[in-house]
């Protein structure tokens, strides 16, 4: 059978693997000159990811591309860097945990409903303190302004997640997602894929399978649907070359403000010149707040965090990731409820905002198993 996938990013790299493994043809349509989409990495000197990524060891995503060898040269998180691990709470920089924090950790028992915010059922809970700070924490994996306002069984669950006994299970990728993408791309024209890049798609093909592998709104056009539209993030990044300093940590969690800060070339000094960290940090923008005033809140974060930050620059990059940064399920919604996968006749719809279970870029690698499953006949999705 003959499969189209149409984007070149890790859900459509994805897609055209799982379905050339099926005995599919497969040609893959990038409408850019270079692979990768949203799991780029810009060029050097400074490799800094177009945007948030995290690749957790322990999910499902990771363990299908553990299995097929498509993880590249990586490092875990060092022990020694959690002695470097900062919270802004109440206004001042914390070495350790704020107790609020704990105490939620320490409930990991609890179960969440899907149909309630998770703001009034933490209150209930966890306590008015404890809540906020659980809420706001989560900034680091939800990219919005307002944790509180989300499904209780959403937000529950990515904190018992990020906040797991033991050491974090994050996996960072020496050299930036670039290598990851580059480890697809080989693998998938190994297996015959034929990948055309510089090839935009302004309609979809009639005579053969098809999994759309872009964004909702690129989605919306090509299938002339406007139903595939789901809630995500909303937050200003900011990528930072620094002159290396001495008290610099390598990570910060900001309970007031749902921000997060970490210095990646704490784990991967290949990210940065010789002497330079290579910082990037975020923080969600508040409904109709401006440019001006979110970079303010997030340089005011910076200072807090960074020792004369602003004097050591060698190079920054601003961005704002809306729509871009996966799913956020509101109250009464699960993954289930998400733009579905099979869009009939043929034609299937994968990425990180659609009808699949995971945190983060796990979305877009389980949709896009299933969908090439499900558009070749085989099973290969029942673990993913």
């Amino acid at each position: 059978m003959d499969i189209t996938v149409v984007g070149g990013g890790l859900a459509g790299l994805t897609a055209a693997i799982a379905g050339a493994e099926a005995g599919a043809a497969v040609t893959l349509l990038e409408a850019h000159s270079t692979l990768g989409g949203r799991a780029r990495t810009c060029d050097p000197p400074y490799l800094a990811n177009e945007g948030p990524h995290v690749l957790y060891g322990d999910g499902s995503a990771a363990r299908w591309l553990g299995e097929r060898d498509l993880i590249p040269p990586h490092h875990r998180f060092p022990w020694s860097a959690l002695f470097e691990v900062r919270v802004r709470a109440g206004g001042r920089m914390r070495s350790t945990p704020p107790p609020a924090l704990l105490r939620a950790v320490a409930r990991r028992g609890l179960r969440a409903p899907h149909d309630r915010d998770f703001g009034s059922w933490a209150r209930e809970r966890l306590g008015e303190r404890t809540a906020r700070v659980a809420a706001n924490h989560m900034g680091v994996a939800l990219f919005d302004h307002d944790p509180s306002r989300l499904s209780a069984e959403f937000v529950w669950e990515r904190f018992q997640r990020v906040w797991s006994p033991g050491r974090p299970s994050a996996l960072y990728i020496v050299g930036g997602w670039t290598a990851l993408v580059e480890r697809l791309a080989t693998r998938a024209r190994e297996m015959g894929v034929r990948i055309e890049t510089g090839a935009r798609v302004d309609s979809l093909p009639t005579d053969r399978l098809v999994i759309v592998a872009t964004s909702l709104a690129s989605a919306r056009s090509l299938l002339g649907d406007d139903s595939p539209a789901w809630e995500s993030g909303h937050a200003l990044l900011v990528d930072l070359g620094l002159r290396r300093g001495r008290r610099d940590p390598f990570a910060v969690f900001d309970a007031d403000e749902c921000g997060f800060v970490e210095r990646y070339t704490r784990v991967d000094r290949t990210l940065a010149p010789a002497g330079e960290e290579l910082v990037q940090a975020q923080i969600p923008v508040r409904p109709g707040e401006s440019r001006a005033r979110v970079t303010e809140r997030l340089e005011r974060l910076l200072d807090a965090s960074l020792p004369e930050w602003r004097e050591r620059v060698t190079w920054r990059r601003d961005q704002v990731a809306k729509g871009r940064t996966g799913a956020l399920d509101l109250p009464g919604t699960t993954w289930r409820d998400r733009p579905a996968i099979d869009r009939g006749d043929g034609v299937y719809l994968v990425g990180d905002s659609v009808a699949a279970p995971g945190l983060l870029g796990e979305v877009a690698v389980a949709s896009a198993v299933r969908a090439a499953a499900a558009a070749t006949g085989s099973h290969a999705h029942r673990h993913v």
